[in-house]
């Protein structure tokens, strides 16, 4: 997979390897990964417990930084920048989504979703603020608190928060890991929605084969390695691969 930039990668990390610990108890999470995500694209990441994935989500995120190697978001190299910057960045220019839902309770609907650019000080573009909530179907919960919301509903003020920016990525861990079967597969029709809809950039983390074959595309990871990839997954060819996956 190439690591060359060109004007329509949103994402790129070069030869990326994290080390825990020194001596003879360091353990290496990521070992030398390098990938291009593309604007515009859904990317699943896979591997058995231990592969590296959060790892991998972490350093192309800027919340850790790579032991070696590079991490660019478009045109930003990540690696010399101050941990004010990197804050900055993932305020205004990355987007998240996590399994638990990281709402405040005691804020509406429209505070939630609105809360990273109120953080920046900014103010809210109007008219993307609209397209954000009707493309999430939040139109009529404005108003709500995160308690009087199903867990999908909560998953959807997450995916709008994420969105409300307008960031170059967004990183989604485990997103429908506190969903039942249903209504997690509504929220990734919704993450597929926005993708073709907006043009956004998602690079989505998961265990399960189902949700991975709503991506354009799966890499695999083994061993803190990239262990292949696969274009238009299906849920059928994903799970024979995690099963293969085993013997890397």
């Amino acid at each position: 997979m190439s690591t060359i930039m060109t004007a329509t990668a949103a994402i790129s990390l070069s030869k990326v390897s994290k080390v825990y610990g020194s001596g003879p108890g360091a353990v290496t999470a990521l070992d030398g990964v390098s990938l291009t995500l593309s604007r515009g694209s859904f990317t699943a990441v896979m591997g058995p417990s231990g592969s590296g994935k959060s790892t991998f989500l972490h350093c192309a995120a800027g919340l850790d930084r790579p032991t070696s190697g590079s991490v660019r978001l478009g045109e930003t190299d990540l690696s010399g920048m101050s941990e004010n910057e990197l804050t900055e960045l993932r305020r205004t220019r990355v987007g998240f989504v996590f399994q638990a839902y990281n709402l405040v309770p005691s804020l509406t609907v429209r505070e939630n979703i609105q809360l990273p650019v109120l953080l920046g000080a900014g103010a809210p573009d109007a008219a993307w603020f609209a397209h954000v909530v009707e493309t999430v179907g939040l139109t009529d919960r404005l108003a709500h608190r995160p308690s009087e919301l199903s867990g999908g509903q909560q998953q959807r003020v997450a995916i709008a928060r994420a969105l409300v920016t307008r960031p170059d990525v967004v990183f989604a861990d485990e997103p429908t890991g506190a969903l039942d079967t249903r209504t997690g597969a509504q929220v990734l029709r919704l993450l597929r929605s926005v993708v073709e809809s907006t043009g956004q950039t998602v690079l989505m983390v998961t265990h399960d084969p189902a949700a991975a074959s709503v991506a354009d595309r799966v890499v695999f990871l083994a061993d803190g390695r990239l262990a292949g990839a696969l274009e238009a997954p299906t849920v059928k060819v994903v799970a024979e691969r995690m099963t293969r996956l085993g013997e890397w």
